[in-house]
C-alpha cells in the first residue's frame, strides 16, 4: 500500500502512520533499527529502496528515505507512505525535500525516528567527505558509505581513510567477505609456509582492490602490491606468495573463482560479484566499530602500485618437489594465519 501526502508535514506523516497502524492491521512494534537512506531524487532513490526493502525481511526496520530534490525551488515537502508488499518487512518513509528543506533533512527526521531503537545512516552514492560530523551521520550509531558509487571512488576511499570514526564502514569493503573468507581457508590447507609477499589484481578505480591489498599488508605483514588488470571487474587475482609455490585466486568473470596452489588440486569457486542488498543485509547485523575495516584504512598507504605478475604459477616439477621436501612442521601452521 503506497499513501500520498503531497505538501505535507513531519507531524502530518506521523499522524498519518499512527492511524494505518491502528487502522490497517500495520504495526512497528518489533522493529530492530531506522534505516536512512539519504541520496538526490531520481532514479537511484528507487534502487536504494528496493536493496533496503530487501534488507528488512532479515533486519525488520523503519526506511526513512531523504531525496533531496530542486535547490532552487520553493520549500516543500512531498511525503509518501509504503507499507504491506510494497515495503517488504518494514515501514518506509519517502520525503522529498525542496528548496530550502533540502539542506535541513536531519530537522526532518528526528520526528519519525522510532524511539530507543538503533539508527543507521546510509548513502547509496555520493556521501559527505566526514560522515561522521554530516547531521544525519551524528545521529546515526552505524553510518555505510559505497566508494564504488561515488564520481572517482579511489578519491572517496581516501576520504574514508582520513574522516574514519567509529561506526563508519563502506560497502568496497563488505564486497570483500567472500574475499577475505577463501583466501583465509586457503592458508588453512598444508604446506603451512610463512607467506613472503602478495599481489592483488583489479580494476584501476576498485576500491575494494584497494582494501584488498591493504587488508593483506596489515594483517600478514608483509609488502603487498596492487597491480592494475586489463580486463575483469572489481577484484580479477590475489596471490599470495610463498616457498613451495604461490597460492592464486582468479575471477576473470566476476562470478566463478579458480583457487590455485602448489600440492592441490585446482578448485573451482563461487565468487559472484555481490549485490547491494547483500552487502547492506550484512552491514545491518553488527553495529559496532568494525577493527579489521579501522586498520585496513590505515594500511592503505603500505601497498605499492605495480604490474600484473608475469608468471601466474609455478611449473609442476618444482611444485611436486616442493611440496614432498616442505613437511609441516607444528610450529610453521600459526605462521600461515589471516587475522579475521
Amino acid at each position: 500500500m503506497i499513501i500520498d501526502l503531497p505538501s505535507t508535514t513531519t507531524s502530518q506523516v506521523n499522524a498519518k502512520l499512527v492511524e494505518v497502524r491502528e487502522h490497517g492491521g500495520v504495526v512497528a512494534l518489533g522493529r530492530v533499527l531506522t534505516l536512512v537512506i539519504v541520496t538526490d531524487d531520481g532514479e537511484d532513490t528507487e534502487e536504494a529502496i528496493a536493496a533496503a526493502n530487501d534488507a528488512s525481511r532479515e533486519h525488520p526496520c523503519r526506511v526513512i528515505v531523504l531525496a533531496k530534490g530542486v535547490r532552487k525551488a520553493a520549500a516543500r515537502l512531498d511525503a509518501q507512505i509504503r507499507v504491506g508488499g510494497d515495503a517488504g518487512a518494514s515501514e518506509v518513509v519517502v520525503l522529498r525535500l525542496y528548496g530550502p528543506l533540502a539542506d535541513q533533512a536531519a530537522s526532518c527526521t528526528v520526528p519519525l525516528l522510532l524511539p530507543d531503537a538503533p539508527i543507521v545512516a546510509w548513502w547509496p552514492t555520493e556521501a559527505p567527505e566526514v560522515p561522521a560530523e554530516d547531521p544525519i551521520g551524528a545521529l546515526a550509531t552505524r553510518r555505510i558509505t559505497d566508494a564504488a558509487a561515488a564520481k572517482n571512488p579511489i578519491r572517496a576511499l581516501e576520504h574514508r581513510r582520513k574522516s574514519y570514526a567509529d561506526g563508519d564502514t563502506d560497502l568496497a569493503w563488505t564486497r570483500l567477505t567472500n574475499w577475505r573468507a577463501q583466501l583465509a581457508s586457503a592458508l588453512d590447507l598444508p604446506p603451512y609456509e610463512k607467506i613472503t609477499a602478495a599481489s592483488v589484481v583489479g580494476e584501476a578505480d576498485s576500491p575494494s582492490t584497494e582494501l584488498l591489498a591493504a587488508w593483506l599488508a596489515w594483517s600478514l605483514k608483509i609488502p603487498v602490491t596492487r597491480a592494475k588488470a586489463t580486463s575483469g571487474e572489481g577484484v580479477v587475482m590475489v596471490r599470495l606468495d610463498r616457498r613451495s609455490g604461490p597460492v592464486e585466486l582468479t575471477r576473470p568473470d566476476g562470478k566463478v573463482g579458480t583457487l590455485t596452489q602448489a600440492g592441490q588440486p585446482d578448485r573451482r569457486i563461487a565468487l559472484q560479484r555481490r549485490t547491494v542488498q547483500d552487502c547492506l543485509s550484512e552491514e545491518l547485523r553488527r553495529l559496532d566499530a568494525d577493527e579489521i575495516y579501522e586498520n585496513s584504512l590505515k594500511s592503505l598507504s603500505k601497498v605499492t602500485r605495480g604490474r600484473v605478475p608475469a608468471k601466474a604459477k609455478p611449473t609442476a616439477t618444482p611444485a611436486k618437489k616442493s611440496a614432498r621436501s616442505t613437511r609441516t612442521k607444528p610450529d610453521e601452521k600459526a605462521t600461515a594465519e589471516v587475522g579475521s
